[in-house]
């Protein structure tokens, strides 16, 4: 009795202060719904100077004290020596590309692709990172694209892959003026697969019929619901391998010297491997890349991202109050019960 008397005390206090926070949130939220759309915001990180403080403190702690002092004067004889004699390096713009299987951080990609291209001079530079295992053919026919936009703006595009870049993922890749490659990495996957489940027969079996008309002898040929046909499936096949040859064709028109045939199998390779068949230029990883590049240029990371309005900090602000007081009171429980 007396855990069951516990116990009701604890979801009393729990439900009080939730209706309550509710009432709260919830109208500040109807408040806050009302703003504009939020709009996105652009952040540029100085990546140069993350290395030489990083560099900085590798200093501090290996140099003796003598050591150091020198290294101090000679670093700040350097820095006189740029303001009397400012030196303007290029630049090298990175952007990180994560997508997913519909794609959509193709939409953060156009601005940061816009941003770059609206300051860019021909002495500049951009590297992405792709990875990305594929997905959706327009979805990613368009992240293509969006890197086609800098080549066709006569700058110089480097695609570093540490991880996977097939299918969809190496279409972006190969649109580069040089691909590099992690040792590991997976590349490839030149090919095009589409499932479609089909439940006509459970459907069938429980007298459940379904309706579908449509004007156009091949507006739809597999269907879920329905019962699919062999002049349907034929059509869907045909369809797929004219996807494919678009896909071949892509990657032929910016990397002429492979054989194509030998690697549009839908086969995927390490990266020493796909440097052994042509589908990579170098081996090496992207910290190497910007290491390397950092010595000659400034380099700087272009991230955009969405900004997150009034209701959506609300909301999750509310869902992490409301958590830690229900974990609170169920241990102020369990200590009162146990006792």
């Amino acid at each position: 009795m007396e855990f069951l008397y516990e116990y009701g005390l604890f979801l009393a206090k729990a439900a009080t202060l939730v209706i309550a926070i509710l009432l709260v949130v919830g109208t500040v939220l109807g408040m806050a719904m009302k703003q504009k759309k939020h709009k996105g915001e652009l952040d540029v990180t100085c990546i140069s100077d993350k290395l030489e403080e990083t560099k900085e403190s590798m200093m501090v702690e290996l140099l003796d004290k003598d050591e150091y002092k020198k290294h101090q004067k000679a670093l700040k004889k350097a820095e006189k020596q740029k303001e009397s004699d400012p030196e303007t390096k290029p630049r090298l713009f990175v952007i990180n590309f994560e997508g997913s299987m519909d794609a959509h951080e193709v939409d953060a990609l156009r601005e940061e692709v816009t941003a770059i291209l609206a300051i860019a001079k021909p002495e500049d530079k951009v590297l992405v990172k792709v990875e990305s295992g594929g997905g959706v053919v327009h979805g990613y026919g368009l992240a293509a694209s969006q890197l086609q936009r800098i080549r066709n703006a006569n700058l110089d595009l480097t695609i570093v892959v540490d991880k996977v870049a097939a299918s969809g993922g190496y279409m972006m890749a190969c649109v580069a003026n040089r691909i590099i490659a992690a040792p590991f990495a997976i590349l490839g996957s030149i090919g095009v697969i589409a499932m479609v489940p089909n439940v006509h027969r459970l459907l069938k079996q429980n007298n459940v019929d379904v309706e579908q008309h449509t004007a156009g002898e091949y507006k739809r040929t597999l269907t879920v619901l329905g019962e699919n046909t062999d002049a349907g499936r034929e059509k869907f096949k045909q369809e797929l391998e004219e996807v494919h040859v678009l896909f071949k064709d892509f990657v032929r028109q910016h990397r002429p010297e492979l054989d194509i045939e030998k690697i549009a199998t839908g086969e995927t390779w390490f990266g020493t491997q796909a440097l052994e068949m042509g589908l990579v230029d170098e081996i090496g990883t992207s910290d190497d890349v910007i290491l390397q590049a950092s010595k000659q240029a400034k380099v700087y990371a272009v991230k955009y991202h969405q900004k997150k309005n009034l209701a959506e900090k609300l909301s999750m602000s509310a869902a992490t109050v409301m958590q830690g007081i229900t974990n609170k009171l169920w241990k102020q429980s369990r200590e009162k019960y146990t006792a």
